[in-house]
């Protein structure tokens, strides 16, 4: 995924209260990171394909992942955003809800103040 549109993507999840941050995963390696509580995370779009797929981590090990989603190759980023907020991560092999739970209080987005800083200038301001 391309680290501008991963940024926009978790800011767009932020926006609807998931807790949504951009993964750096290595040189130009980027994705979405969903932290899911006790210690669970999803990543998001950084295996280098061009569809949407996600792991689920436990402290780093993998426990689950979410299949590749179909058609996800030509997703624009709201439709990226929604099936993200709609995957089920209970299961170790996930499945996307048919609808995605009603948003939840906006989280602030990363960096306030200093995040064009913060990013070293590399993406365009909204």
């Amino acid at each position: 995924m391309d680290e501008n549109r991963a940024r926009r993507v978790a800011d767009a999840l932020r926006d609807r209260g998931i807790d949504a941050h951009l993964e750096n995963a290595g040189i130009d390696v980027y994705g979405v990171r969903v932290v899911l509580g006790g210690g669970r995370e999803a990543i998001w779009g950084n295996e280098g394909t061009t569809s949407l797929a996600a792991e689920v981590l436990l402290d780093g090990d993998l426990i689950g992942f979410i299949p590749e989603i179909p058609g996800s190759e030509a997703f624009d980023e709201a439709q990226v955003a929604d099936a993200i907020a709609r995957a089920d991560y209970r299961e170790p092999v996930g499945q996307e809800l048919p609808q995605a739970p009603p948003p939840a209080a906006p989280l602030q987005r990363e960096g306030g103040l200093f995040r064009r800083f913060l990013g070293g200038f590399r993406y365009d301001s909204e």
